[in-house]
């Protein structure tokens, strides 16, 4: 072999490896392949007509578009959203099922001890849709004209006064007991079946107040039943800017509600992507703000580890709420 011929070969050689080695570096670093269901069912673990199924009804059609498959939504109320959450947590694993759900995802799985789920590991956080802080709200004749005079008169005597909610476990409870413990106080808890029984009786001065959305207090406000002393967000709702921050007084508290989608535990990863993409795609077009401004919220762009992040420490954040305040479901 002449030496011209043993360098060609040689040359040859290292320029195969070189590419066989390219190839497997592209391999490595190209997108995985994202097979997406053909048919999806959004599930919502409350009735129909609330923010949840609103939200998951707009969803579902702008995903669907994008996706190019079918999505429908399939209500699954009960236990404060405990059904549907353990219907997905069963569901298959291939992103032919998910769940639209809010903050009392986590808070009600705080006080229920004998769920079939775990809010952590039972599902995969996918997207945030948007958050929104929450109302302090009086009757339109209490006496209470702010926020300060209503927890000075609390301070005075445990248990005086009373708010609603919607139920033992839900996000408008857990709110007012953050502001309880951070006046080292006891308010008499009335719990009722849904926002809109409370906010009648709340009306009618046979309760205190109330911590609520905006969505589940507008008409009232609308109806001059209503007036706001506070939000519960750490800043001022740039919806509301002339109403005080529950903060301003008690400083550190800080509730905001969130809306977002998630799946049964195990979905493949570049799916989950995906649907992440495509829900931050959908939630910054302007039709979408301009519905999330009808309810006091604006619109979330976490990526698929800050959402996890996020349901993560409210499920931590509840929990404790639970503990020290002693809220357990009978």
């Amino acid at each position: 072999m002449n030496k011209t011929f043993a360098w060609l070969r040689a040359a040859t050689v290292v320029a195969i490896a070189g590419a066989c080695a390219g190839v497997a570096q592209a391999a490595d670093t190209a997108p995985a392949k994202v097979t997406i269901p053909q048919a999806m069912t959004i599930v919502v673990p409350f009735p129909p007509g609330g923010s949840n199924d609103v939200l998951a009804r707009v969803l579902a059609e702008r995903l669907s578009a994008k996706l190019g498959n079918t999505i429908i939504i399939e209500n699954r109320p009960g236990a404060g959203g405990a059904i549907g959450a353990e219907f997905v947590a069963r569901a298959p694993k291939d992103g032919s099922v998910l769940m639209l759900s809010s903050s009392t995802f986590t808070t009600n799985a705080a006080v229920q001890p004998a769920l079939k789920y775990n809010v952590n590991d039972s599902f995969d956080a996918i997207a945030m849709l948007a958050t929104s802080p929450m109302a302090l709200v009086v009757g339109k004749d209490s006496t209470y004209t702010d926020v300060k005079t209503l927890l000075a008169d609390g301070r005075k005597e445990k248990g005086k006064l009373n708010y609603g909610s919607a139920g033992l476990g839900s996000v408008n409870q857990m709110a007012a007991e953050i502001l309880a413990g951070g006046e080292k106080s006891t308010y008499t808890h009335v719990p009722y079946k849904g926002m809109s029984q409370a906010l009648n009786d709340l009306a009618g001065g046979r309760v205190d107040f109330v911590i609520g959305s905006f969505a589940s207090i507008s008409s009232m406000l609308k109806g001059n039943r209503l007036r706001v002393l506070a939000v519960t967000s750490p800043q001022r709702s740039p919806f509301y800017p002339d109403i005080p921050t529950i903060a301003e007084v008690q400083p550190g508290y800080s509730v905001e509600l969130w809306w977002g989608v998630l799946a049964p535990a195990g979905v493949p990863a570049p799916l989950v992507e995906r649907v992440n993409a495509e829900v931050r795609s959908i939630v910054s077009e302007e039709k979408m703000k301009e519905m999330f401004a009808q309810e006091s919220a604006t619109p979330a762009a976490l990526s698929v580890a800050q959402f996890e992040q996020l349901v993560a420490s409210d499920a931590a954040k509840w929990k404790q709420v639970a503990q020290e305040r002693n809220i357990v479901a009978e």
